[in-house]
């Protein structure tokens, strides 16, 4: 009988060593909105940040490293489907009252893969993929694959200080008092104590306001840059307290689980709107230059990605390959039959016998930028410039959406990025044959994402 009992324990403890040692890792986005190349420590920028410097530290840091477009929805669109944004409907920043633009239902998000895996999953912070409202039926995020959000349509309003625009799950919240960062790492905590299944891995979405105007901090961190009423002080300081509102989130990620059994990911939607924080790049928010469109890129997973490794400008890396990478960590296969414009960065992350190969270059296309398109192949950067008329005006109009599809490009200009990162000097009189082969390769891209691109400029 002792005998029997002996083995059956034994039996139990197998199948929970074995349930256990299967059990996929947690998976964790932190992305910050509006910040730029040059603005946390760990990239030489002039805010403290211990705690995003430690995941750098403990991780790997990309040294080029791109957001999914140079503006805030088409990036974020890009992020959960490893795909551009275009193809995923969403041409540019999305305004709910005056486009009926959201992210496709037809498109499989990251959150809605990992939740086939039996991942429990949940959306803290901004959203701005659309929501719904008294013009427009939009689906929610939870129809993208969230078990649990809490998020506002766009910024934090009035700022980031005592916000009232928040909604959880479908219930507006009302005014709320503190900081937007802190409020979303208190969310982010009270799910995983209350809401999260204890036997499941989880997919935590957190998506931050800072530095996205309009901007506030608390006086006595905004001391510790300027004045009070200094914008530049200001800017600092919210990212400065995100970093606090991060450590917190990670301590208590830390107290959940073992740290090698959650993959971190850092990075920001797009480049800075201040010139001054882009590490002397070229442009900056809203336009396809460097620093537009060039942002931080920090990949935390320890005891299984080596630590404390920059990942050079030979090899860039963005926003899009964030989906595939996920899933070649996780040895998840992505969707069938479903393009991805992002490639998996797991032989980076984790060296092995396998040679990382990015598939196709990468592409940006944005309406309202000045260059319209970008590309990254290798070294090189190509640019170009519209060559069609559309009304000069901020917010996307889906009119213009037929314009855009048969549109066509000029003026490229060419840029070598490890020999002149500021795109100071083209190449494109130098170098014509590799202008007219980098012509042909965006070319065939941008064919491939207008084709997919929705219409929502008609009727159904």
């Amino acid at each position: 009988m002792i005998l029997r009992m002996f083995v059956t324990l034994s039996v139990v403890l197998c199948v929970a060593s074995l349930s256990l040692a299967a059990q996929q890792p947690n998976v964790v986005i932190l992305l910050a909105d509006d910040e730029g190349y040059q603005d946390i420590g760990c990239y030489d920028g002039p805010v403290k940040t211990p705690d995003i410097d430690a995941l750098a530290e403990g991780g790997v840091r990309f040294h080029d490293f791109y957001s999914g477009a140079a503006n805030c929805s088409p990036s974020r669109a890009t992020l959960l489907t490893g795909r551009h944004h275009i193809r995923a409907g969403v041409y540019g920043w999305i305004n709910d009252s005056s486009q009926r633009t959201h992210l496709l239902l037809r498109e499989n998000t990251l959150a809605e893969i990992l939740k086939q895996e039996g991942y429990a999953t949940a959306h803290i912070g901004k959203w701005h993929l659309g929501l719904p409202n008294q013009k427009f039926d939009k689906p929610t995020p939870d129809q993208h694959g969230f078990d649990y959000w809490f998020a506002t349509g766009n910024n934090a309003i009035p700022s980031h200080k005592n916000p009232r625009n928040f909604i959880r799950n479908g219930q507006p919240v009302g005014k709320l008092e503190g900081y937007s960062c802190q409020l979303v790492v208190d969310e982010a905590v009270s799910w995983l104590d209350e809401h999260r299944p204890a036997e499941q891995p989880f997919f935590l979405n957190v998506w931050f306001h800072e530095p996205h105007a309009p901007i506030a901090a608390p006086d006595e961190i905004v001391k510790e840059y300027g004045a009070l009423d200094d914008p530049a002080a200001i800017y600092s300081a919210t990212i400065d307290n995100r970093n606090r509102a991060i450590a917190r989130l990670v301590a208590k990620l830390h107290t959940i689980d073992k740290p090698e059994n959650t993959l971190i990911i850092y990075a920001s939607d797009n480049g800075s709107y201040r010139d001054d924080r882009t590490g002397g790049l070229r442009g900056m928010k809203r336009f396809n230059w460097e620093g537009g469109i060039r942002v931080p890129g920090i990949f935390y997973w320890p005891g299984h990605i080596p630590p404390g490794r920059v990942i050079g400008s030979e090899t860039p890396a963005g926003l899009v390959d964030v989906l595939p990478t996920v899933c070649g960590l996780l040895k998840i296969t992505p969707p069938e039959g479903r393009h991805l414009d992002g490639s998996d960065l797991t032989p980076i992350l984790i060296p092995g016998e396998k040679a990382f190969a990015r598939h196709q270059p990468m592409f940006w296309h944005l309406q309202r930028s000045v260059p319209i398109v970008a590309m990254r192949d290798g070294p090189y950067s190509l640019v170009g410039y519209r060559d069609f008329d559309v009304p000069d005006a901020l917010v996307f109009k889906e009119e213009w959406i037929p314009a855009i599809k048969k549109g066509t490009y000029k003026n490229y200009q060419l840029y070598n990025l490890l020999e002149d990162p500021n795109q100071t000097r083209d190449l494109a009189a130098e170098k014509p044959e590799i202008v007219e082969q980098l012509k042909k390769k965006l070319v065939k891209i941008n064919a491939s994402v207008m084709a997919d691109g929705a219409d929502w400029h008609l009727p159904n």
